[in-house]
């Protein structure tokens, strides 16, 4: 989606004299670790790359990014966090398991 139509929700017009225009509800709250279900994927990526993927994050945006710079910074490594998603390149799933239990999640290994 690009940055003109952010926050857009696509009613342009109504005839309806009661219409009230809702706000969409967004989380804004982060679970507690000990009540998120994380699971650790190995995925490939684009050019036989190899990724860890976190999923099942369920909180706010910048929670997401936070815990993300962590791991990132712990595995030495690049990625992203995106989509309630964390993508660290390489294969790092146990070094990331074992950061995730530290900081109390529920976290599984998924996957192949």
């Amino acid at each position: 989606m690009s940055n003109k139509n952010k926050g857009k929700t696509g009613i342009i017009y109504s005839t309806n004299p009661n219409y009230q225009h809702e706000e969409p509800v967004y989380q804004s709250t982060t679970l507690p670790p000990q009540q998120q279900d994380l699971r650790v994927w190995l995925e490939r990526r684009g050019g036989g790359k190899v990724a860890t993927v976190v999923k099942g994050f369920a909180g706010r945006e910048s929670d997401l990014e936070d815990l993300g710079r962590l791991l990132k910074s712990k595995c030495g490594v690049g990625g992203t966090a995106k989509d309630a998603e964390i993508i660290v390149q390489g294969d790092h799933r146990d070094k990331v398991i074992g950061i995730l239990t530290d900081l109390k999640y529920k976290v599984k290994k998924a996957g192949g």
